[in-house]
Formats: C-alpha cells, sequence, structure tokens
C-alpha cells in the first residue's frame, strides 16, 4: 500500500561515523531538532505506524504555529461562521508529501460550502494531475475536517482540475517557504 506522510522536524544531524558499519551503535533518542529548523517528512500508513496492527487513523501535523484567528477565510464560507476557523485550521493540518507546505497556504482548497446541518462540501485540486496522492489527498482531507472540527456534518471532497493549479496561488507565507519570494 502506498505510504503517506507527515510532517515532522528532523533530528540534528550527527556526523557520520567512520568504520564498518556492524561497529555503529544505533543512537537510544533522536535529539532535539532546533526551533524553527528544516522540515521532513515521516511514513504514514492506514495500517498505522511502523509494528502497529490496524489503525485506520492517519497521524494528522501536529497544530500550525497559527491560530485559527491568523488563518484566512476558507473560500466560500463566511467570516463568521462558527466553523470556519477550525475548518482552516483542519484543511492546514494536511501537506502535500512533496511540498513542505500545507494544501491551506498552498492554494489547493478552491472552496467549501456548508450547509444548514453543517454538512461540508470541499472543492480542491492538486499541483498536477499525475500528482501520486491523488488517490489518498481526499481522503485525508475528509479526516482531518471530520475529526479535527468540532460540531461539522458529513465531510465530501470533491477533486477538480479546473481552474489547473499554479504556484501565483500559493499564498505569501507558502510562496517565501518555498523561495519564490
Amino acid at each position: 500500500m502506498m505510504n503517506l506522510f507527515r510532517r515532522k522536524r528532523p533530528p540534528e544531524a550527527e556526523p557520520e561515523p567512520a568504520g564498518p558499519p556492524e561497529a555503529v551503535e544505533a543512537p537510544s533518542a533522536p535529539p532535539p531538532s532546533p526551533a524553527g529548523g528544516p522540515q521532513s517528512y515521516e511514513a504514514w500508513s492506514p495500517e498505522g505506524p511502523p509494528g502497529a496492527a490496524g489503525g485506520l487513523v492517519p497521524q494528522l501535523v501536529e497544530a500550525a504555529p497559527e491560530t485559527a484567528e491568523t488563518l484566512p477565510t476558507p473560500p466560500g464560507i463566511s467570516a463568521d461562521h462558527p466553523l470556519a476557523g477550525q475548518i482552516a485550521r483542519a484543511l492546514s493540518s494536511v501537506y502535500d508529501p512533496e511540498i513542505p507546505v500545507d494544501i491551506y497556504q498552498l492554494g489547493l482548497v478552491y472552496g467549501v460550502s456548508l450547509n444548514e446541518a453543517n454538512d461540508a462540501r470541499i472543492s480542491m485540486t492538486l499541483t498536477t494531475p499525475g500528482c501520486p496522492v491523488a488517490g489518498s489527498m481526499p481522503s485525508m482531507v475528509q479526516h482531518a475536517v471530520a475529526t479535527m472540527v468540532e460540531g461539522i456534518g458529513d465531510v465530501e471532497v470533491d477533486l477538480v482540475w479546473d481552474p489547473p493549479w499554479t504556484p501565483d496561488m500559493m499564498s505569501e507565507a507558502a510562496q517565501l517557504e518555498l523561495g519564490f519570494m
């Protein structure tokens, strides 16, 4: 099964040990990462973490440093809707495995609509139609919103290709992170 990824901070780099591999001891625990250091990813599978039995729940990224109030309102939702901030926060917890920026800041979310029962319909795209996560990204988004938004009803995610995504759809923060500015 295809592995998915979640963002994590890498341990500090250690120099390569000299000598044959069998003479090298494995570290007991990785050292803490520096605050604000570079990002990396670790594998996630629907079967759970390596060595786990079962577990169909993806391990989402820890809360982003922004509060829900600092994230822009999702397109299609009124800024004063009580779930707008929670939905923005949930969407910003999902990352494209090949890019160290969340899907919300990448501009992959085109719209969110809510009905009276707070059922959500999310329209989103991917960076390319041939994206390897095309089959799994909608379920990751659905899971994030369904589990992180208190009071949400059913969540449906539609993958759309029109308009095609372009880098100018990214937020200014994403453009800075990826070196576009």
